[in-house]
């Protein structure tokens, strides 16, 4: 046997979590980013919680658990509460000491059911686009929008037709029957989450209750400067125009659009050129539309965005298979939103971190 092994346990330790992290590690970068934006918003967080006082574990703490869960495809609240108790790179991301007590998943779900009663979320995704912009990665400039369909967890056993649920299988098992039967978002609705609602990625696709997501990128650094989720059977250049709305309401006025066919309708191109915005949106052949003609198509601008704007897949690629977003893990639009701004919020600060890494030896 070669070595040797010292069954002696050491009774004291004095090494901390801070020396167990590399120097160069990347977390360390993007602490710094999650620490000043909670920073931004500390008064809101002081009110998170109203007249009952300040609670045992600091939102603070809980709002970075929800970034690890993300940054590291933890399957859920649970699961990461186990990890914590061993994992001490998580520890020291959330400025815990190796005696301080664990979490739990409970104050994960009480958590949540404060931050759909506000706007924190969206709040500290804004804080962390802030510290984009005041890195310079964040421009004014160049963008692109897109859309995807997020997953619901309620399945198609959860339809029911005018109220009634359907019929049981005749093979014993308890499946539902729905041979025969014509499903649609007129005459059916999920029991388990109503707004979900049944969509198909394209033809020859089956059919899934599905919610609807928009991004929208900075196309300079890739980063996802705005993200909203919406009934799948919304108009995608109905939510485009909100996503430019509250663009504009943070005073970032966008210079040109780049987009994919399914923009590509006259009423959306006169939006984007009353304000200004140059529509760089690829064309559907013989469809003759004022303002996306050869005078727009003909510059090297328009080549460039529509080479750039496939680069939004890579958001909703992160999203989907790190950041837990292929399903949604709670039920409603406004609970996948809070989900969807705290999933992109750790896309940016990992693409802030690696654009422009900050020194914290």
């Amino acid at each position: 046997m070669r070595g040797e092994v010292d069954p002696q346990v050491a009774m004291f330790s004095y090494v901390s979590t801070e020396r167990r992290v590399p120097t160069d590690h990347p977390l360390r970068s993007i602490k710094a980013y999650a620490d000043a934006a909670l920073r931004a918003i500390s008064a809101e967080l002081d009110d998170l919680y109203g007249k009952t006082g300040r609670p045992s574990i600091a939102p603070e703490r809980l709002l970075k658990g929800q970034l690890l869960i993300a940054l590291y495809t933890v399957r859920s609240d649970r699961a990461f509460c186990e990890q914590l108790d061993y994992n001490l790179l998580f520890r020291w991301f959330l400025d815990m000491s190796l005696d301080d007590a664990g979490l739990d998943q409970s104050n994960f779900s009480r958590l949540r059911e404060r931050l759909v009663q506000t706007d924190i979320a969206r709040n500290f995704f804004d804080q962390v686009l802030r510290l984009a912009k005041a890195q310079r990665l964040l421009s004014s400039e160049h963008f692109t929008v897109d859309s995807t369909l997020i997953e619901s967890w309620a399945s198609l056993k959860s339809l029911k037709k005018d109220g009634r649920p359907p019929k049981g299988g005749g093979d014993g098992t308890g499946m539902v029957d729905f041979k025969g039967e014509r499903r649609t978002n007129q005459t059916h609705q999920s029991s388990t989450d109503p707004e979900a609602k049944l969509m198909r990625r394209g033809n020859g696709q089956p059919a899934k209750l599905c919610f609807g997501g928009h991004a929208l990128m900075e196309n300079r650094s890739g980063l996802c400067a705005d993200l909203q989720i919406h009934d799948s059977r919304a108009s995608e250049p109905k939510v485009a125009q909100q996503l430019l709305a509250r663009l504009r309401r943070k005073r970032i006025h966008a210079r040109t659009l780049g987009a994919d066919k399914g923009y590509h309708t006259k009423a959306f191109v006169e939006h984007l050129r009353a304000h200004h915005i140059r529509p760089h949106i690829a064309r559907i052949e013989g469809r003759k539309t004022p303002g996306l003609d050869v005078r727009t198509t003909r510059h090297e601008s328009y080549r460039t965005s529509q080479r750039t704007r496939k680069r939004v897949e890579e958001i909703f690629g992160w999203l989907k298979t790190v950041g837990g977003m292929r399903k949604s893990r709670v039920i409603g639009i406004t609970r996948t939103q809070m989900q969807a701004y705290l999933a992109a919020s750790a896309y940016n600060l990992l693409r802030m971190a690696r654009l422009a890494p900050i020194s914290t030896s």
